[in-house]
């Protein structure tokens, strides 16, 4: 077994250029109801975890005005504002819920406005740090139907451009883009994060998180974990029985092995869990070389690609009763 990398581990991102953050984030998508609407059953206890994750040096969250829709975000503000100097909240827009609870695409200007305006008003903050735009480079998009209007790409990050130009947003972000879609958005703007799906048993994000470790950009992969059905690899469970750790802190501590622009943002409704995930930083620094190559090599990631969703991660969908729709 070989020693641990001999190369620095990088422990934060300087997000944009301007916002260092720790590379472990937190993803609230969990602090909504049931099918990610209306409000938690436990409204106190979410505001404790929110708390308790800034306690514990997270400092990177992320969140979408989808998310209730806009419960997780007011939930956010009680919890946290006024924001630390040092906190970067990620919020996406772009994206909303059908009367059914599905989950659709509207990209028009005045729609991104305005969901850029309430998130504002529901985390009680003046900026949005970073304002993802949701697109639909990856098969799972929210939003199996047609969009109302179809607008360009560059004409609904003219809108976020014209909110941060007029104070309103710090950076600009994309989730859910392909390649092309990351090379088109640049030539509008500059784009500080890009979100896309990328685990242990899913590389969807291969081509993307390549472009970002070329530029710097961070890459924020989401459903790190697979809702929690990774299976039983020998890969995982070796490891983790070497360092005491669980098998979902080795599975996040090897994202943040795997790039250093890689910034994971597991969610949880639990301090427990909490604080396991956020071990995830230190036991990155105790996996070897030879673990994380083997946990590497679980999937091809040279034929990995966006458009196209594993079968592993498909049935980590279907066992956790989540619609491939959902971010």
């Amino acid at each position: 077994m070989s020693n641990t990398t001999n190369e620095k581990f990088i422990a934060d991102h300087l997000v944009g250029g301007q916002d260092r953050v720790p590379r472990l984030g937190y993803g609230a998508m969990q602090l909504a109801g049931p099918g990610v609407i209306g409000l938690p059953d436990d409204v106190t206890g979410a505001i404790e975890v929110l708390r308790g994750a800034v306690d514990q040096g997270v400092r990177f969250f992320d969140t979408a005005n989808a998310y209730g829709p806009r419960t997780v975000n007011q939930i956010i503000g009680r919890a946290l504002s006024p924001f630390a100097d040092d906190v970067v909240i990620g919020n996406k827009v772009g994206a909303w819920r059908d009367p059914a609870g599905g989950w659709t695409l509207d990209q028009r200007p005045e729609t991104l406005r305005a969901q850029v305006e309430d998130a504002l008003l529901d985390m009680r903050t003046d900026v949005s740090t970073l304002t993802y735009l949701r697109l639909r480079g990856d098969s799972q998009a929210p939003g199996d139907d047609a969009p109302p209007e179809d607008v360009p790409l560059e004409e609904a990050l003219g809108a976020l451009v014209q909110l941060r130009d007029e104070g309103k947003i710090r950076h600009i972000g994309l989730s859910g883009a392909s390649p092309e879609m990351l090379e088109r958005a640049q030539q509008v703007t500059p784009i500080a994060a890009v979100q896309n799906r990328f685990n242990l048993v899913d590389r969807s994000g291969i081509e993307v998180l390549q472009s970002c470790e070329r530029q710097g950009i961070a890459f924020v992969p989401f459903w790190p974990l697979a809702f929690g059905y990774l299976g039983e690899l020998e890969t995982l469970t070796r490891p983790a029985r070497r360092l005491g750790a669980s098998t979902s802190t080795v599975a996040l501590a090897w994202l943040l092995r795997r790039s250093p622009v890689m910034v994971p943002i597991p969610g949880t409704k639990s301090l427990a869990h909490l604080r396991d995930n956020i071990g995830a930083a230190e036991v990155a620094t105790q996996l070897t070389d030879d673990e994380v190559a083997a946990l590497t090599a679980v999937e091809n990631e040279e034929s990995a690609t966006l458009s196209k969703m594993p079968a592993l991660m498909t049935a980590a969908l279907v066992r956790a009763g989540v619609r491939p729709s959902t971010d």
